[in-house]
This record gives C-alpha cells, structure tokens and sequence, in this order.
C-alpha cells in the first residue's frame, strides 16, 4: 500500500463522520435547531465538532449509532428539548443531564445501562424518559429518581427489576408505566396512588399476585391499556385474565379478593427462579 493511501476499513468510517459533519455544517448555515444524526455510524461527541456550542438546538437525534460516552458539556446546550439516544453503547450518563431547563424527553433505550447517577432525578420538566433494555434494577436507581414530578411516561421495560420502589406513588402526573419483560415479584400498593395513569404494561414478569389498590386505577375505558400476560398468575387472576381484563379489575377491588391477597402475603414463599428463556435475555443484553 502507497504510504497516501488510507486502509480500505477506513472509508466507512470518514464516510459516515463526514456525512455526521455535513448535517452539523448545514444547521449550523442555516441555523435549523433540529439535528438528525441517527444511524451515522457516530462513536464519540468529539466526531461531531462545534455541537457543543449550538446553543439554538432544541431536537438531538442520535439513534443507532455506537457511542459509549455522553460529554457533560451536553447539558450546556440549555435550549434542548428532545435528546434521543436510542440504541447505542453508552455505559454512564452525566448528573449534568437532570440540570437541563427544558429537556422534555429523555430516550436512552437500547444502551448498557447498569446504573443511574445520584441526583438523576433533578429534571425540572422532563416528560418522558425512556430506560427500555437496560441493565438497570431497584437498587442501583439515585433516591431522587421518583421526585420528577412532571414525568407523564416512564418505560422501564426490559431491565432486572425484582421490585418497584414505593416511591413510584410520588409520580402523580404519570400517564404511562411500562415494566414489561423483567424480574419482577411483586408491585407495591402505591402504584394504585397513580390517578392518572391509563397506561400498565406489566407482561413478561414473574408475578403471581397484584395489590388490591390497583383497582383504584382506570385501566378499562376505551383509551386505557393494561397488559398482563405471561405472568405465573395465582388461579383466580389467571381466570378472570382469560375472560377480560375488565373481570380482573372487578375481581381486583372484591372483598374475595382482598382475603385471598393477604392470605397469599401471609404465606409468601421464596420467589420463584427465572426461567431460561429470561435468563439467555439477560445474558444476549451484552452484546
């Protein structure tokens, strides 16, 4: 190879960090305050020079690509709203990330994730913050995380959560909860405080029964979801599921059920094992 020649594996590579610093260069010119940079085969912030200093952006799309460090300098660009970064390989975020006056959604999904900053949960007005497919569970969350109170979703789904914090019952503007496909045992009665919740994804888990007070919820109008499948249900809710989930929460806030819910948490027993499809899941979550 001629010593001006660059190696084949290179091209790729420039190619695609060129095409990141040509969307740069033209938002700059012509002062767009969206920045579309998804699937740009982007590793680190420093490929994109000058982004740092765009104080006008308001929208940050940075989906599909492999970054594995977000710069607390981020958090310097105060007019941001929407922050995606979807699918990468970021193992870390900065406090300085909850410090942002307007960010109103969050989405981190699809990342290595194993735990949260102390102090995440700062975010003035944050509206939706996405923790899909992490590596995340109860006891590596920051004890302010369930203080963002202008939070309408949360998507936790696809993480090792055994249990929820009772904490959750502090959301009170939550619309969306989204717990699918963890570890979970069991919920905690404060999730029946959420009024405003009309959004409950809780299938994939390993629960057997829920807390009465879920029954406070309106999870049966028109614009409502509940899911709750593939869960090993004790066999009065694994009934009254294959009729409806309308059954389910009638049965819910029956005096019946009541008895047989404190029956069941007087006899409690060990929790039961994770079933190798959810063990390869976690193991596969690598990457």
């Amino acid at each position: 190879m001629s010593s001006g020649q660059a190696p084949v594996s290179c091209i790729p590579a420039a190619s695609k960090m060129s095409k990141a610093k040509k969307v740069i260069d033209e938002a700059r010119e012509l002062q767009n305050p969206e920045l579309e940079l998804a699937d740009k085969g982007v590793t680190s912030f420093e490929e994109l020079p000058g982004l740092l200093n765009m104080f006008n952006i308001t929208r940050i799309t940075l989906s599909h690509n492999k970054i594995t460090a977000v710069p607390p300098g981020l958090a310097n660009l105060v007019n941001l709203e929407i922050v995606n970064l979807f699918d990468n390989h970021i193992t870390e975020l900065p406090v300085s990330l909850s410090q942002m006056p307007k960010l109103r959604i969050l989405n981190v999904g699809m990342n290595r994730l194993n735990v949260l900053p102390r102090g995440f949960g700062a975010f003035p007005v944050l509206e939706v913050l996405d923790l899909t497919y992490n590596n995340l569970h109860e006891k590596n969350l920051p004890g302010n995380f369930f203080m963002m109170e202008t939070l309408r979703a949360l998507y936790l789904s696809d993480n090792d959560f055994e249990y929820l914090p009772p904490e959750i019952g502090m959301l009170k503007n939550l619309q969306i909860l989204a717990l699918r496909d963890n570890d979970l045992i069991e919920l905690p009665k404060e999730i029946g405080e959420l009024s405003r919740l009309r959004e409950l994804h809780i299938q994939g888990n390993r629960l057997t029964v829920l807390p009465p007070e879920i029954g406070n919820l309106d999870l049966v109008s028109n614009k409502a979801v509940f899911q709750m499948e593939f869960n090993p249900w004790v066999t009065p809710i694994g009934d009254q599921l294959q009729v409806g989930i309308s059954h389910v929460m009638d049965y819910l806030r029956s005096e019946t059920y009541k008895y047989v819910y404190n029956r069941h948490q007087a006899a409690k027993g060990p929790p039961l094992p994770i079933d190798g499809e959810k063990k390869s899941k976690k193991l596969s979550r690598a990457r």
